[in-house]
């Protein structure tokens, strides 16, 4: 009984060791490259996209270094288009794979941060997959509209091998 309580005491900090192990991030994002508009592919649900479909963000750089993010999505409700605007900064300069993004009005900022950790990116900057280290947050984002479908499922196996769990993701309709 003794062992069996230790084994289970020992697998259960394994997964939970697992659960929070650094999540793994690219060597070198390029921010000018970066910038420009992403057409989101699939997410883990989250409540603040809960009555949105079809979603899109438009990155900018601004003069003082950070990066202005434009969200915008079609309401499923009503179809009509929902957008926000906030800042993301670069968390780890130097490398510039991971940001934090708020989009909470100037004095509350850094107390409404998000993290948003840039695990693949394509070599040409066509599509990448952006997790948090919760792992609560993941997109699959790409250039355009639809992306091929064994390029999704690469990205899902990167972001099963980072703890993610992939039951949970949901395909976004596509903007039209």
């Amino acid at each position: 009984m003794k062992l069996l309580v230790m084994s289970l005491m020992l697998l259960m900090s394994c997964a939970f060791a697992s659960n929070n192990a650094p999540l793994s991030t690219e060597a070198y994002v390029d921010i000018n490259k970066y910038a420009g508009r992403w057409y989101e592919i699939a997410k883990i649900p989250n409540r603040f996209q809960r009555k949105c479909g079809a979603t899109r963000a438009t990155y900018s750089l601004k003069d003082n270094g950070k990066v202005k993010v434009f969200n915008e999505c079609i309401k499923l409700k009503n179809g009509k288009i929902q957008d926000a605007t906030g800042v993301a900064r670069v968390f780890n300069p130097g490398r510039n794979s991971i940001l934090k993004v708020s989009f909470a009005p100037f004095p509350f900022r850094r107390l409404a941060e998000g993290d948003y950790y840039i695990m693949k990116l394509d070599v040409n900057y066509d599509y990448v997959l952006v997790g948090s280290p919760t792992r609560d947050y993941l997109w699959i984002l790409s250039r355009t509209k639809v992306l091929a479908e064994e390029v999704i499922q690469d990205l899902l196996t990167t972001a099963a091998q980072n703890g993610f769990d992939i039951t949970r993701v949901k395909r976004t309709p596509v903007w039209k």
